[in-house]
């Protein structure tokens, strides 16, 4: 995966999209190694540029995608059109950073949520990936965030 530091105007990425590009990584590297969380973590830490990452945001999402992991998996599940090991891992941590978002962080709306994961899809996704993550998020927003999505639209979003 590559590691892309500046937007494409050019303007330098918020320390929290830099955070969830982190855990991405992470999530990716547990998805396919089953390697420790605290492992994983220290890891990263020691070898990512954090200049512009807010560290305890970053630890927030690896640590709660990974403990909840088998709660988000869940939720999602139910929104696929295919089972959940047929994700590739960019899909599969795009979606559970997505989900863990909506789920656990209500004071971050939920456009924002699905917003970054869908930039993060169309950045270290395949092609396409990112309106596969963005008619998921949004089943879920519709299902975890029920008040706020009907205040947005105006009726209940199935």
């Amino acid at each position: 995966m590559s590691e892309p530091t500046v937007k494409a105007k050019g303007l330098p990425k918020s320390s929290r999209r830099r955070s969830r590009e982190l855990a991405l990584q992470g999530i990716y590297q547990w998805r396919l190694t089953s390697d420790d969380r605290e492992q994983i973590e220290k890891q990263i830490l020691a070898e990512k540029g954090m200049g512009r990452c807010d560290v305890e945001f970053f630890s927030k999402l690896l640590r709660g995608v990974l403990t909840q992991h088998a709660e988000l998996e869940t939720v999602v599940a139910t929104h696929l059109d295919r089972a959940l090991d047929e994700l590739s891992p960019v899909e599969f941590a795009v979606l559970m950073i997505g989900v863990y978002e909506l789920t656990f962080h209500p004071e971050i709306p939920y456009r924002v949520v699905i917003n970054e994961a869908v930039e993060l899809a169309k950045t270290f996704g395949g092609t396409d990936g990112h309106k596969f993550v963005n008619g998921v998020l949004d089943k879920v927003a519709a299902q975890v965030r029920v008040v706020e999505v009907r205040g947005d639209s105006g009726k209940i979003v199935a």
